[in-house]
């Protein structure tokens, strides 16, 4: 007789370290060091003449490095990481949208190994030819899971991919005198950076709204369509986790009218071996190799985007593209309608690397097991959610999802007065991370949760307990919610400056600059070329 792990019915307990860690800035003294370098000991003098070329005694001023021994900088390093939640620590199956899920250690290995790691972008071809055949065979991997024609693995990010996408669709109507295609077309749960990467190419941005079924009706697409249309940028399954049956009918109308259908595929894990963007009729799509293929997340990078496009859309991809003649790998830069270059180098390296291992690893039958897992997945998170009084899922009410849901927490909110992001902060305290959802909030009081193939039921049991216990609490003791959280590193934190620009602190020398009020020099500044769209930036949105 086959037994099964008891239900988890209690909240997970969990409690972080704390150790209020300084920035590295703050630590150590003038003069320490973690590494000697040969030539700045006059005993070391007589060897590592070589090495010592060209290192000076001292630093510079202007670099103000930090001055730390070896093992400060290893204390700082494990208590940081002690004080962060990951997917190798938690159940992360709150980072909705996003994909959390298990990168195989392996995969890391295969990626920081010297033969990885320690190539140059600007070796000669001849020296990287084993890495040239990995972004080949990828490419032809990812060209099968899609069913499109050609690939580009050159994008640094799935935003970029987008980008890469709108930039050929753009090429491709010049190349036939359209210029007058200046619309592009996208939906309310379609993922923001489509809107967003056709708006920086110059296009107008309309978007068709979802009904109740949880998708846009083909007779909303219809009022919109016009000889003007460039493309149609859709997400499906959208970032709801509800799948458009009448998807081949949009890219068919678009189709029509002479604009072009592009794929977000960024979340394609409802999608692996079950049906593909060419089915549909798509003339582009996109994947996040960072998201759907195994890739780590990397708290936004370093992310990895794939370009994949049908045959008439081949010539303008980005240059260069990997070629092999002859036996030989090659990039091929003459390429007269190309796009030009969308990052300086190809590729990011190593998470191309590690999305191919896991791609080996599995097979096609594999590929499928993990679509089957995590729709199955989050099928039973969906089932056991709408038992905690207050937890709806208001779209496509009588359906079910496939690879995530959004719920409403809205008539929990409207009896306790507890918002879904306080809840999410509580959620912290049992070892969980929460994701509400893309501003605007179309879905009141929304909380996006995606199950992924990775985790167990009795892992997902878990979450359900904890999610359980933390609604139980909004009723009886709101004030305990509110003031989350509790057991973490990190108290609550004034979230009003995240969208004032003029308090980001992107680099050190404007941390020095700002608070420190230390004088340092001006460096060239971006400035935009002529023609760029005027910015639009939405009103300031209320994050946790």
């Amino acid at each position: 007789m086959i037994s099964f792990p008891t239900r988890a019915t209690q909240p997970f307990q969990y409690h972080g370290a704390k150790w209020n860690e300084p920035l590295i800035t703050e630590l150590g003294a003038p003069g320490e060091r973690g590494v000697l370098p040969p030539g700045s000991d006059p005993d070391m003098r007589e060897s590592g003449s070589r090495a010592r070329a060209g290192i000076p005694s001292t630093r510079p001023d202007l670099a103000r490095l930090p001055e730390v021994g070896q093992a400060q900088v290893l204390r700082h390093m494990l208590r940081l990481s002690q004080e962060t939640l990951g997917s190798h620590l938690n159940v992360d199956i709150g980072q909705g949208t996003c994909t959390i899920k298990y990168n195989p250690m392996i995969n890391d290995d295969l990626a920081l190994s010297d033969e990885v790691a320690q190539l140059h972008p600007l070796q000669p071809e001849s020296t990287v030819q084993g890495m040239l055949q990995i972004f080949v065979e990828m490419e032809e991997f990812l060209c099968k899971i899609s069913g499109l024609s050609a690939c580009s693995l050159q994008p640094g990010s799935g935003s970029a991919a987008i980008y890469t996408n709108i930039r050929m669709v753009q090429a491709y109507h010049r190349s036939r005198n359209e210029e007058h295609r200046d619309v592009v077309i996208t939906t309310s749960f379609s993922h923001p950076s489509n809107a967003a990467t056709a708006r920086s190419a110059g296009y107008e941005v309309v978007t068709i709204e979802s009904t109740e079924d949880g998708y846009p009706s083909i007779e909303s697409l219809r009022e919109v369509l016009t000889e003007n249309v460039a493309a149609l940028m859709i997400t499906n399954p959208e970032d709801i986790g509800v799948y458009n049956p009448h998807i081949k009918e949009f890219v068919d109308l678009v189709h029509e009218f002479g604009g072009l259908a592009v794929y977000d595929q960024a979340n394609a894990n409802a999608l692996l071996g079950i049906t593909r963007a060419a089915d549909a009729g798509f003339d582009a799509c996109q994947f996040n190799l960072h998201k759907t293929f195994g890739a780590p997340h990397f708290s936004g990078g370093p992310a990895s985007g794939a370009c994949l496009v049908s045959e008439k859309l081949e010539p303008f991809l980005p240059a260069p593209v990997v070629v092999k003649r002859d036996g030989v790998y090659a990039l091929d830069h003459d390429r007269p309608l190309s796009i030009g270059k969308v990052r300086p180098f190809y590729g990011v390296t190593g998470q191309i690397v590690r999305a191919y291992a896991w791609i080996l690893a599995l097979g096609d039958e594999g590929l499928a097991q993990v679509t089957q897992g995590a729709v199955l997945n989050n099928n039973y998170l969906l089932h056991e959610l709408l038992q905690i009084e207050g937890i709806e899922a208001p779209l496509a009410p009588n359906g079910h999802r496939l690879e995530q849901v959004r719920f409403s927490l809205k008539k929990l909110t409207d009896r306790t007065g507890v918002r879904s992001a306080e809840l999410a902060v509580r959620m912290a305290d049992f070892g969980f991370h929460y994701w509400t959802s893309h501003h605007p909030y179309v879905v009141p009081e929304p909380a996006t949760f995606e199950t992924t193939e990775s985790y167990s039921r009795s892992e997902l049991d878990q979450f359900i307990a904890s999610l359980k216990a933390v609604a139980a609490e909004a009723a009886t003791d709101p004030e305990l919610v509110q003031s989350a959280p509790h057991r973490v590193a990190v108290s609550r934190i004034d979230d009003s400056a995240v969208n004032t620009p003029e308090t980001w602190i992107p680099s050190m020398r404007s941390y020095r600059s700002k608070y420190l009020g230390e004088a340092t020099a001006e460096v060239p500044r971006w400035e935009p070329f002529e023609g760029l769209p005027e910015p639009r930036r939405n009103a300031p949105a209320a994050h946790r």
